[in-house]
């Protein structure tokens, strides 16, 4: 059954009231991340209630300074899948707006804790904070819930196997810098970028290279490149290919960045299909060719190592197998 996206607590059916919540921004749902979302999933299966989500959309930052949109790593519905894919019930998007965001702590819990979800348990990170210029934190969620009726399970802060803490912000600049498997060790799974397939120049069709063009968004860091890539369709279908992320130097000199899949052994009409990348590897970096017959045989060689690295991949986690594999 598909997870139920909400984002209007109050809307929340009665048969997911008094669910365990887990509670945060969960940009990119990284290893960090899992940690707290694992915790509420044990605690659910373990006391048998419903387990959801709740989370804020637009991206709070994003909201407090419109001109520097945050880089969404997992965008509301790439995250919902994701939390799906966990196995969650329901998420709740909250609406965070200039105005929700000066909610007292005590109002946020009431209002949003107590009376829209009924929630019996909230798990958080150890430095949630949440209200009004934050007033709230996690001494004061644990004495609301003393006073309210809910138990709090706050969750230390997870490390990597450097005892580095793994964040949203350092996982972007992995990609800034194209270090996709570096980045997929921090997530626990393989990135992933979901978009509609427009039209192109149809350039690589009339070279034997027709791709899959997507616009990404203007704030979008990932390093201009050839990547080993999974492509996955609207009904399921997983297919392999190589994908050209940049502004094409060779055929179009003042173009806008464009996410361009090659998908291997593949000829059908995918215009408008809303579609997923996955990024496997990072091949090398965009190049301008003299003509067209250098690129092409480029192209050859990026198709031929982007086949035999996606040949030996394997998952990286169950996640990993769900979202990229099965």
């Amino acid at each position: 059954m598909p997870i139920l996206r909400l984002n209007d607590p109050s809307h929340l059916p009665d048969e997911l009231k008094g669910a365990i919540v887990a509670i945060g921004n969960f940009d990119g749902v990284h290893r960090g991340h899992q940690a707290v979302l694992g915790r509420a999933l044990e605690t659910a299966r373990a006391e048998g209630k419903p387990s959801l989500v709740l989370t804020f959309e637009p991206h709070p930052r994003s909201v407090f300074v419109p001109d520097q949109p945050v880089d969404r790593l997992t965008p509301a519905a790439e995250k919902a899948s994701i939390l799906e894919a966990l196995g969650f019930d329901a998420v709740v998007e909250c609406n965070f707006t200039r105005e929700f965001s000066q909610l007292t702590a005590d109002v946020f819990v009431d209002r949003i804790l107590v009376d829209g979800l009924g929630a019996t348990r909230i798990v958080a990170g150890f430095d949630f904070h949440f209200g009004k210029g934050r007033q709230g934190g996690p001494a004061f969620l644990m004495a609301a819930g003393e006073e309210r009726g809910f138990h709090v399970t706050l969750v230390d802060a997870f490390r990597d196997e450097g005892g580095h803490a793994i964040s949203s912000s350092r996982i972007r600049d992995l990609f800034g810098a194209g270090e996709v498997v570096e980045a997929a060790g921090l997530l626990g799974y393989r990135h992933r970028i979901r978009a509609t397939v427009v039209g192109g120049k149809q350039l690589g069709r009339t070279i034997g290279f027709p791709t899959a063009n997507m616009v990404l968004p203007p704030e979008t860091h990932l390093k201009h490149g050839i990547y080993a890539v999974r492509f996955r369709r609207a009904d399921g279908t997983l297919l392999d290919g190589v994908a050209s992320f940049g502004r094409r130097p060779t055929v179009d000199t003042d173009g806008e960045p464009l996410l361009e899949t090659y998908v291997f052994d593949f000829s059908d009409d995918l215009y408008g299909e809303t579609c997923a990348v996955s990024f496997f590897g990072y091949l090398r970096g965009e190049e301008k060719f003299d003509g067209l017959e250098p690129m092409m045989q480029q192209i050859r060689r990026d198709e031929e190592e982007a086949r035999a690295l996606l040949q030996g991949v394997k998952p990286l986690s169950p996640l990993d197998q769900r979202i990229n594999f099965d």
